[in-house]
């Protein structure tokens, strides 16, 4: 891992697995369960400093995705990823590892987002995650907005992976050039270029790694969107923040809330997104 000028990360430590994450962000940056390979990739040159996004493991997208609805605005993927939250609890839950972050924000704080809200993450792990993201408009006026949990999942080699559980979902290809062109999806998802896209789905799905021998498995409740992203070989060189080399060794499948999909609360009113992962072995 780089050299942070960040505060330490919290270690966590379940019986089936270990992981750490960072206040900054309520990131979490590694899960590796007991006896086995890691699940979420970091990259090398991932920056560890105040208003710097973290490149891998899971940041939080909120309140916008992208540039948001307008396409204009900053910084890309909302605040949340960039902000420090605070640690309201620690320990374990059962067999398993848990911290619980909250963020709160005023209708003053972003141009962007003039509602106030508070935002609380939980991350429990041991040999599963499990991630919940809720949200309550404490504000006078209804809002809406978009959330994703952006998962850097670890693969062998990301060109010889099956993404399962999309097969027929419709999709919107964002390494399109236009971007707006409805797709639908035929076949399990494979990785043979840039791929950008998010899809309508709330269903499980199965990343199938014939190198790590093993499938990654992804459910989700009260998510209708799930991205698949990995940059490939050119938009990989263009980032400083990750290696031209890593982009084979990564794939993300986040679940989350976008575009059609944008939660709309209501003053008092909460939403609540759960995103779990376990591993099992190929048969």
């Amino acid at each position: 891992m780089a050299p942070s000028s960040l505060p330490s990360p919290l270690e966590l430590s379940g019986v089936g697995g270990a992981g750490a994450a960072f206040a900054h962000g309520a990131h979490l940056t590694s899960w590796t369960p007991a006896g086995k390979d890691s699940v979420i990739w970091l990259s090398a040159l991932a920056r560890f400093e105040p208003g710097m996004a973290i490149r891998g493991g899971v940041p939080i997208i909120f309140p916008w995705f992208g540039a948001g609805q307008t396409g204009s605005f900053e910084p890309a993927h909302g605040f949340a990823r960039t902000r420090t939250w605070n640690l309201i609890e620690q320990g374990m839950d059962g067999a398993d590892a848990l911290a619980v972050f909250a963020l709160d924000g005023s209708a003053n704080d972003d141009e962007n987002f003039p509602f106030a809200f508070s935002a609380r993450y939980e991350i429990r792990l041991g040999s599963t995650l499990q991630l919940l993201l809720a949200v309550e408009n404490t504000d006078e006026q209804p809002f809406s907005y978009e959330a994703a949990l952006h998962t850097y999942l670890h693969v062998g080699d990301v060109r010889r992976i099956a993404v399962e559980g999309l097969d027929g979902c419709t999709y919107l290809d964002q390494a399109d050039p236009d971007g707006l062109t409805v797709k639908v999806q035929s076949g399990d998802v494979t990785i043979t270029g840039e791929t950008d896209r998010i899809y309508t789905s709330s269903g499980q799905v199965r990343i199938v790694d014939e190198v790590l021998r093993r499938v990654v498995v992804i459910d989700k409740q009260h998510s209708a969107s799930t991205v698949v992203w990995n940059p490939w070989v050119e938009k990989a060189s263009r980032m400083s923040d990750f290696g031209d080399d890593e982009w084979p060794s990564m794939i993300c499948v986040e679940g989350g809330n976008l575009r059609d999909a944008t939660i709309q609360l209501e003053p008092g009113k909460s939403h609540e997104m759960r995103y779990a992962i376990q591993v099992l072995p190929i048969n």
